[in-house]
């Protein structure tokens, strides 16, 4: 009975045994989750470290199928973030903090740039200073915000703003200067328009508005909606998590970024593109001891309460609600201990 019993007992486990075998178990690596990005406009310097995170594998390895996307318009990206037609968009943090004072609920989760790059640019030494705008004529783009500093560099160098003549000339701001319609123009970015201008051997004289009256902020931000960060908040963590990588190996080898961004932009000189990116790198990276992607609450209040009494928003924006630090490397409920990467 008992040897039955052993015999029945281990014909059981074989047809278990086997039937386990029959499993079907996954193989392989999950499918890599899509995460589409709206750039601000066409690739550029300004998109080094994603290009570079691109290149070298970075975020594939933490996990992303990352789909760039460029817009049609400057003036569209928000929307179409808005309106979840993509996951995450670059912006200004002016442009943001506009939005959310319309009733948009977007959230900035990273900074790409920590400063601003918009400059008050001459040629030959016509503006060497604010002060010298007394009597010219300065080119703008027409966006409100271009008024409200133009004000501010002018009332920080005590010259008044009737003396002063402002012309629309849109995104037209480098062939406006170099026709001579005006003096200068105030919007041009000193690591893009500048550096094309030096290059050409131009001998552009280059006021950063942070440096002349014009509060600091974050020039390109990563925004998303509020409800996709709550749902997909491990998604955005490890995107910024790749994304300082791509960063720092573009640091160690600006090439890196470059080859990829001529790459995606036929229209890109090589030479050209590099020391635009040379010219960029200091300003990708937050003060030491930040991580990547920083975002100052600080800064943002401080700016935001700018925006608000030069009535560019109608009550001052609260940097607790309009970002997030929590997905950068080091932060959150994940650290970044490089098993992404």
């Amino acid at each position: 009975m008992t040897r039955r019993l052993a015999a029945a007992l281990l014909a059981v486990a074989a047809v278990t045994l086997a039937a386990c075998g029959e499993r079907s178990e996954p193989t392989g690596a999950p499918a890599p989750h899509r995460l589409t990005v709206l750039l601000d406009w066409l690739p550029n310097a300004d998109h080094a470290p994603i290009y570079a995170a691109q290149a070298t594998g970075a975020f594939r390895r933490a996990g992303l199928d990352v789909r760039l996307q460029t817009p049609s318009d400057a003036t569209t990206p928000l929307k179409l973030l808005a309106a979840g037609r993509v996951d995450l968009a670059i912006t200004y943090e002016p442009e943001l903090l506009l939005s959310r004072d319309k009733g948009q609920k977007l959230v900035g989760v990273g900074a790409l740039v920590q400063r601003p790059l918009s400059s008050l640019i001459s040629l030959h030494g016509k503006v060497k200073s604010p002060r010298d705008l007394a009597g010219k004529t300065v080119g703008v783009t027409g966006l409100p915000s271009d008024e409200a500093s133009l004000r501010a560099i002018l009332a920080r160098a005590g010259v008044p703003r009737n003396r002063v003549k402002s012309v629309d000339v849109g995104f037209n701001l480098v062939p406006s200067l170099l026709s001579k319609k005006v003096d200068a123009v105030l919007g041009a970015y000193w690591n893009v328009e500048a550096v094309q201008l030096a290059r050409q051997h131009k001998d552009p004289s280059v006021i950063r508005i942070d440096e002349a009256g014009v509060p600091t902020y974050n020039e390109l931000v990563f925004a998303a909606r509020e409800d996709y960060v709550g749902e997909q908040g491990e998604v955005v963590r490890r995107f910024m998590q790749a994304l300082a990588r791509g960063a720092q190996a573009m640091r160690n080898d600006p090439n890196t970024a470059v080859d990829a961004l001529v790459a995606a932009n036929k229209d890109l000189d090589h030479n050209t593109q590099l020391a635009m990116v040379r010219k960029t790198l200091p300003v990708f990276f937050p003060a030491a001891g930040k991580p990547f992607g920083w975002m100052d609450p600080v800064q943002w209040n401080r700016y935001g309460d700018w925006m608000y009494s030069s009535k560019l928003v109608s009550r001052p924006p609260n940097a607790a609600r309009a970002l997030t630090n929590e997905f950068l490397p080091g932060k959150g409920l994940a650290p970044d201990d490089g098993s992404a990467g």
